[in-house]
């Protein structure tokens, strides 16, 4: 940081109560009152050297005493102190930090060259143009002490000065770049003939003021010579400097103790933010464009703001990872950690344009590599969200089904979401989850798009609901119908309404056919994915008044066989259950 050094005396200024003076022998003869603030000074001095002074006491005699008031003075007493000092030629230093106050001061007292040669304004303009304008964090901290002063800094041409001086040294190519900068980034160590970092500019641009900010940018995107990414990453640092810590934790006191005045605050900065990103995909990553959304519905940002904010997260959504998506619920009515109703809002919106998009005009295999991996990326983050101590099943399933089937290649990922709420459920949160809840939950399961790993796990699984289970082994004894007869499990109708354990006894190949035939001519009539079975299972139980899953001191009840002579068989179905699964576990391991 340069500096200007004026004057040679001492400094001899003190104060006594709201008066400052000098240690003087000569008898005071000029008052100069500022806002509290009263100085004793001498007309012998300053009446040289100010044009605005000479003005006021031209009409009075050397000797007289003369009393002003300048409560208007840019600057305020600090400003006027320096120009009074100047006057006595006392030691001053004048840098970026307090050169815009002491100019507008002197301009106000009318320190030119025409009063005096060699006057406080001419030496405080010569220090700007050699000095401040040459230099690049310089102009930075005197372009930021311009918002003390915007009207007179508007004026005297600093603001546009410093602004240029900024955007030409942007401009530099970075072998050029000679001056000294901050960049703290993570992983980056400044060293000897180290090759300059192109966003070099970022961080020391990120302290301006967001109007200031603003107007640098779109000067510089005007230009066209940086690429968007560049611009894109002057962005993300500058909101990381000055929106942080808005999306850590979840507290009801936190947005209490905000005031409105800093919400507001920051709620300007974030709308400006997103009215500068360029139009380019992937100016600012996936991840960004997800904060700055998180962050908007806490501060409460325009419609406008939050839908451009969806639309362009939309656009880049199969590029997202998981940790992009977690983001803890803002919302006073929302209970969940996890906000969910921000990813399913961006999902529906991606969802729109995939639709819209023409398949024709790009090849068919980059819209299905597309879908499919933001259907990836949704099961990946339902199986997080899972463990949500707040997540209401109608939540979860709302999430798993805007995802359209073509986004799934099976629904193993899916079932390991499912099965991940249902263990932390009923482990730790509501053990006593509803059987309609667990229904539902496993209703937009599609068993026979499970891998066969994943469905021999799944029919051991006795976390999942009855119907569930029994569409899981109807594909099993379907798969498995080419095994021998020994390893086949027991057909659905029969595990289902506890019907004659009815072995196979066809004494001939032909009788033995006429059975398959009509077992497949039955299901040929029911939906390919067993669940009419389920339905007709819970018919019949509605006929006979009973409940499978629900009935746990029901005693086995024995029928007769045609072909036995006076022996039991054990009809629970639970049971059932429990041999199938033990069978088809058996069958998978020979």
């Amino acid at each position: 940081m340069k500096f200007m050094k004026l004057g040679t005396k001492a400094d001899t200024f003190y104060t006594e109560q709201a008066t400052r003076t000098l240690i003087s022998e000569i008898v005071v003869d000029l008052v100069i009152q500022i806002n509290d603030i009263t100085y004793l000074l001498h007309k012998f001095p300053l009446l040289p050297k100010c044009g605005l002074l000479q003005r006021f006491c031209c009409d009075t005699s050397d000797s007289e005493s003369v009393s002003l008031e300048l409560h208007d003075i840019p600057g305020g007493e600090d400003a006027f102190e320096l120009c009074a000092k100047f006057c006595y030629g006392i030691a001053i230093n004048i840098s970026a930090h307090n050169f815009v106050s002491a100019l507008c001061a002197a301009k106000f007292l009318r320190m030119n060259d025409s009063i005096e040669k060699g006057n406080f304004v001419g030496k405080l303009e010569s220090f700007f143009n050699s000095c401040i304008l040459e230099g690049w964090k310089d102009s930075i901290a005197t372009l930021q002490t311009t918002a003390t002063l915007p009207e007179w800094s508007e004026n005297l041409g600093i603001v546009r000065k410093c602004i240029d001086s900024i955007i030409e040294k942007i401009l530099t190519p970075p072998p050029q770049v000679k001056w000294s900068y901050t960049y703290t980034r993570p992983g980056y160590t400044k060293k000897q003939h180290h090759s300059v970092p192109k966003d070099w500019w970022t961080e020391d641009v990120s302290d301006l003021d967001i109007d200031l900010f603003r107007c640098i940018i779109m000067a510089i995107r005007s230009t066209y010579v940086l690429p968007p990414q560049l611009i894109g990453e002057a962005l993300h640092v500058y909101a990381c400097r000055w929106l942080p810590g808005l999306t850590k934790i979840k507290s009801s006191g936190s947005s209490a103790s905000q005031t409105e005045e800093s919400k507001e605050k920051n709620r300007k900065i974030l709308e400006t933010i997103v009215s500068m990103i360029p139009a380019d995909r992937g100016s600012v990553s996936v991840g960004f464009l997800f904060r700055l959304l998180s962050i908007s519905i806490h501060l409460g940002v325009s419609s406008v703001t939050k839908t451009e904010l969806i639309r362009r997260a939309s656009l880049q959504f199969e590029e997202a990872t998981v940790s992009d998506l977690l983001y803890p619920s803002t919302s006073s009515s929302d209970q969940n950690y996890y906000d969910t109703e921000l990813v399913l809002a961006v999902l529906e919106t991606f969802l729109k344009l995939w639709k819209r998009m023409s398949p024709g005009a790009v090849d068919n295999s980059y819209f299905l590599r597309s879908i499919r991996n933001v259907g990836k990326l949704i099961d990946s983050y339902l199986q997080v969200v899972a463990r949500d101590d707040n997540m209401q099943v109608s939540k979860f399933v709302s999430l798993a089904e805007t995802v359209p089937s073509i986004a799934r290649e099976d629904h193993d990922d899916l079932y390991q979401s499912i099965s991940i709420y249902l263990k932390f459920y009923t482990e730790q949160v509501h053990p006593d989850l509803s059987k309609a809840d667990k229904k539902r939950l496993c209703g937009i399961l599609d068993c026979q798009r499970l891998s066969p790993e994943v469905r021999a796990h799944a029919v051991k699984n006795e976390l999942l609901p009855l119907r569930t289970v029994v569409q899981l082994l109807y594909f099993e004894q379907d798969k498995g119908s080419k095994a021998t007869t020994s390893h086949k499990l027991p057909k659905p109708h029969e595990i289902l309404l506890g019907a004659k354990h009815r072995p196979a006894t066809a004494t001939t190949k032909e009788e033995f056919n006429r059975e398959e035939i009509r077992e497949r001519d039955h299901h040929k009539t029911k939906r390919s994915d067993g669940k009419l079975l389920a339905l007709d299972l819970e018919k019949k139980m509605a006929i006979r008044g009973e409940d499978i899953e629900e009935t746990q001191s029901e005693k086995a009840r024995g029928v007769k066989d045609a072909s036995s002579s006076s022996g039991k068989v054990d009809l629970d179905p639970k049971k059932i259950i429990r041999r199938a699964r033990s069978k088809s576990e058996h069958g998978v391991k020979k």
